[in-house]
Order: C-alpha cells, then sequence, then structure tokens
C-alpha cells in the first residue's frame, strides 16, 4: 500500500465529511421523532412510545457531540484515529443502533395495532403522528447502523 491510501481516512469514519452527514441526518430525523411523539399528543400511554423518546432523547446529544468531533476534525484536517476514542465510538453506535432499532419496531407495531383496532384507541390525528415518528425513528436507526458499520469497519483495519 501507498502512504497515501494509508494516510486517507475511510470514507464515513468519524473525522470525514461522510460521517458529517450520517451524524447530522441522525440528529435531524431523531429531533423529528422526538417532536412528532411529544408535541400535543399523548404518548405517555404506552410503554413502547415512551421507550421512543428515550431512546432518541439519548441518539440527539449522541450524534450532535460526533457531527461537532467531525467538524472539528475537518476543520483541522486531522481525523480521529487513536483506537481507544474509536472504540468507544463503534461501541456507543452499536448500542444505540440496537436500541433505536428496538424502539423503532415497539413503536411501530403499537401504531399498527393501534391502526387496526376498532378506531376509538387511536385517533386519526394521533395516528399519524405516531407513524411518522415511527418511520422517521426507522430512518434514524439506519444512519446510525450505517456510521456504526463504517467505524466498525475502521477499528477491525487497524489502519491508523
Amino acid at each position: 500500500m501507498d502512504d497515501d491510501e494509508t494516510a486517507r481516512p475511510a470514507e464515513g469514519s468519524v473525522g470525514t465529511t461522510a460521517s458529517l452527514s450520517l451524524r447530522v441526518g441522525q440528529a435531524l430525523f431523531s429531533s423529528a421523532s422526538l417532536f412528532f411523539m411529544s408535541v400535543g399528543v399523548e404518548f405517555y400511554s404506552y410503554t413502547s412510545f415512551c421507550f421512543l423518546v428515550t431512546i432518541m432523547g439519548l441518539v440527539i446529544p449522541w450524534s450532535t457531540t460526533l457531527a461537532m468531533v467531525d467538524v472539528y476534525s475537518i476543520c483541522v484536517g486531522c481525523p480521529l484515529r487513536l483506537p481507544g476514542v474509536m472504540v468507544i465510538v463503534v461501541v456507543g453506535d452499536w448500542v444505540l443502533a440496537i436500541l433505536s432499532l428496538a424502539a423503532a419496531c415497539a413503536s411501530a407495531s403499537v401504531v399498527d395495532l393501534l391502526v387496526h383496532a376498532d378506531g376509538a384507541y387511536c385517533p386519526p390525528r394521533f395516528c399519524g403522528r405516531y407513524q411518522l415518528s415511527a418511520i422517521m425513528a426507522f430512518l434514524s436507526w439506519f444512519l446510525t447502523a450505517a456510521s456504526s458499520l463504517f467505524n466498525l469497519w475502521l477499528v477491525a483495519s487497524c489502519s491508523w
């Protein structure tokens, strides 16, 4: 391998513009999911919705913090390559990806049950917001899983 190939960061890993776009997308979709679930809707009546709100509330600061690290790394021109920090980022991404998927699936299943139930359980205005929140949670999960895979690839390649 050339020195140029080893010095170049993997696309999507921490400190690249691709990582920054993934993190911004995670924060935006998580914020949208939290917004649709909590504004004007009585989400606290269902445990799965409370779980979704909690997990999206964790994803937002995690993604925002790593987006700030990406901005700093891009501005300085030096991507983050500390093995201990990268392992923490990978583990954090994996934990949040698993929890986000669980929360999105639980919320989507409850929404489906409410929609196909009698109709008295979920007024149309609430059901629409619940559905949008679950969709945004799935989109946030997809981006979180993608960034965790990119960073896991970087850690596994040990090319720092």
